[in-house]
């Protein structure tokens, strides 16, 4: 197993280039407007952050799933606690049955729930916003891209603000990472994107390993090597073989911005410059196999 340096090309217009390794921002490919994943609090869509080819030794879903994409709550919509979480709501997305609820004000949120892709999976953080990861097989990866749906709610319906990413695409609303040329005179602002290349560490002990803390100056019981200590001296220093490691990556050794979580070797660490998210400063972590998030402010 090898973990991978995830290189974030420059901006992009139109369809992205399915030879690449997938894309950050733009849009997701091979989904239908009604499978697009739904933030629970506000009815919105979530923004699309990343679609990711994944090489064959990351495939633990089997081999019709080449991809994933993710989605997530938008930066903007990020800040201080989820406004409530409506447990009728949650309780529906995840189970919503063959037969209508009996309130009628969640009807819509039904039939957008039972619509959901088959391979849609919903995650939660410790402040109560939403994530998602839709498993994709190479058809729907080399599918068309899908444009965003509307919200599951009428505008007069909702209590909080459309996210700006539904009016000027998600690119524009992280202008500071794009430079204003790249959007100015796009006539698709929720086509722009950055193209993703997986380059394959040279060196990296922990590939294939599962990421554990190691705060006692041995390795872990599983075999994991500290990037910082050594059992040899126990002092705290950065090993040599981390200094070309980049900080988003596909499997390896974990950087988490505070604790690390309880994760498979099948995961991704990313900044917010992946897709543009409200990470505090900090940065995140999606586990592949077991579709777990989490994430830290810096």
């Amino acid at each position: 197993m090898q973990a991978y340096d995830i290189d974030i090309g420059s901006w992009r217009t139109g369809d992205p280039d399915r030879r690449e390794h997938g894309w950050c921002y733009g849009l997701p490919p091979g989904i239908a407007p009604e499978q697009w994943p739904l933030d629970p609090v506000t009815g919105h869509p979530l923004v699309h952050g990343f679609t990711l080819l994944l090489p064959e030794d990351y495939r633990v879903h089997g081999p019709d799933v080449v991809a994933l994409a993710f989605f997530a709550t938008p930066a903007d919509a990020n800040d201080g606690g989820a406004l409530a979480w409506n447990e009728a709501v949650s309780a529906l997305i995840d189970a919503p049955g063959v037969v209508p609820p009996e309130d009628p004000a969640l009807t819509s949120w039904w039939e957008r729930a039972s619509s959901a892709h088959p391979r849609l999976h919903r995650m939660r953080d410790i402040l109560d916003y939403a994530y998602a990861a839709v498993l994709l097989t190479q058809a729907e990866y080399d599918g068309p891209l899908c444009r965003p749906p509307v919200p599951v709610l009428p505008p007069e319906q909702h209590d909080a603000t459309p996210p700006d990413w539904l009016a000027i695409g998600s690119a524009a609303t992280h202008e500071q990472f794009v430079g204003r040329s790249a959007f100015e005179d796009s006539s698709d602002p929720w086509s722009i994107h950055r193209a993703l290349r997986l380059l394959p560490r040279a060196q990296d002990p922990n590939a294939g390993i599962a990421p554990k803390e190691t705060w006692d100056n041995v390795d872990a019981d599983n075999g994991y090597r500290s990037p910082y200590i050594t059992a040899e001296d126990g002092s705290w220093k950065e090993q040599p073989w981390l200094k070309d490691h980049a900080y988003n990556h596909l499997g390896g050794t974990m950087r988490p911005c505070q604790a690390m979580p309880d994760f498979s070797p099948f995961y991704i660490e990313f900044e917010e410059g992946l897709g543009g998210y409200n990470f505090g400063g900090g940065n995140a972590q999606l586990d592949i196999r077991d579709l777990r998030f989490d994430w830290a402010c810096g």
